[in-house]
């Protein structure tokens, strides 16, 4: 299959600028694969179509503030960074802008010299490895000096950061937001575990690649970015209890769907296990897991849009897609929801 058949026009004024002022108030676009029909409701309507015994699955990765805006030491000149993911201790693999000024040993400071960074190597995607100095707790340091790496394609500020994370956010590491997630607030999930339906939480650190254009014309020849995750025993329990009792397994966003189909056998049993993951999901993709997905809406020609089209069909996606932007849908990060069932 080509790129090109995955893309799509979208109005730019389409393209959520910010998250609405209650998160389970968002649209919600219900397509149901068996006859191909599509239902417009509220996003807090999803308990409607959750059915007891079912499992949603969340990823419950924390965004940091991992985007750093500093100077070169010697000369002030200016100096972006973000952070990808910790190697060890406080050595990170991160990108850089620009990448001229970014050479092994040089020095850079940010936020008045709270934090500071060595450049130790330069790595094969063209970003580098550097050690950060400071005095104190990483975390706490990086808090103040850091900024929300927001996607590039939105462009105000964002007042409030927790509107950048899920409510069940835990386990701190990713560069970007699992967007399906933030639509849920305290109240909803407990409604719906009160419905019957299991909550399992699994962690996938989502990387600044869900972002990267993919640049190849044929899909097979795409390479997709690793990204670290782990599933703990009891959630690979109820996601297995979920399975073995008939209940659907429905994934909240293409990270926690792209995690449990990494780690599912042929028998859609999964095991409890940490790694990383560079699963590329399009047409033609046997699902092994997954029942359900609810998701946003994704770029042209995106990965992500490739994968609700394995699970739905291209050509009924784009239908869909369609049918959202003729209702005004707000579209992305911060845009409304669908549920695929």
């Amino acid at each position: 299959m080509k790129v090109s058949d995955f893309d799509y026009s979208l109005p730019e004024e389409l393209i959520a600028q910010r998250p609405i002022d209650k998160r389970d108030e968002s649209r919600l676009l219900v397509y149901n694969r068996a006859d191909g029909s599509i239902e417009h409701r509220v996003f807090k309507d999803i308990v409607d179509y959750l059915d007891k015994g079912d499992c949603l699955v969340l990823n419950d990765t924390k965004v940091i503030p991992a985007r750093l805006l500093g100077k070169k030491e010697d000369t002030g000149g200016s100096m972006e960074f973000v952070l990808l993911s910790r190697q060890e201790d406080d050595v990170w693999r991160v990108l850089v802008k620009p990448g001229k000024r970014a050479q092994i040993g040089t020095r850079f400071i940010f936020a008045d010299g709270l934090l500071k960074a060595e450049v130790l190597a330069k790595t094969e995607e063209g970003g580098r490895l550097v050690r950060f100095h400071y005095d104190g707790v990483f975390e706490e340091v990086l808090d103040k000096a850091g900024i929300m790496p927001l996607p590039p394609y939105i462009h105000e500020e964002l007042k409030d950061r927790d509107r950048y994370q899920t409510v069940y956010a835990q386990h701190s590491g990713s560069a970007a937001a699992p967007t399906a997630g933030l639509h849920f607030t305290p109240d909803l999930l407990r409604r719906i575990e009160e419905s019957g339906v299991r909550i399992a939480k699994v962690t996938l650190h989502v990387g600044i690649g869900t972002f990267r254009p993919v640049k190849t014309e044929n899909l097979e020849d795409h390479h997709m970015h690793e990204e670290v995750y782990n599933v703990d025993a009891k959630a690979a329990d109820i996601i297995n209890r979920t399975r073995d009792a008939g209940g659907r397994v429905i994934a909240v966003g293409t990270t926690s769907l792209r995690t449990i189909e990494s780690i599912a056998d042929e028998t859609g049993h999964v095991k409890p296990g940490s790694g990383s993951t560079g699963i590329f999901i399009y047409p033609g993709y046997k699902f092994k897991v997954t029942d359900a997905l609810i998701t946003n809406f994704h770029l042209p020609k995106s990965t992500l849009l490739m994968l609700v089209s394995a699970l739905a069909g291209r050509e009924e996606i784009l239908r869909v897609y369609r049918e959202a932007i003729e209702k005004r849908y707000r579209f992305f990060s911060f845009g409304d929801a669908m549920f695929i069932y």
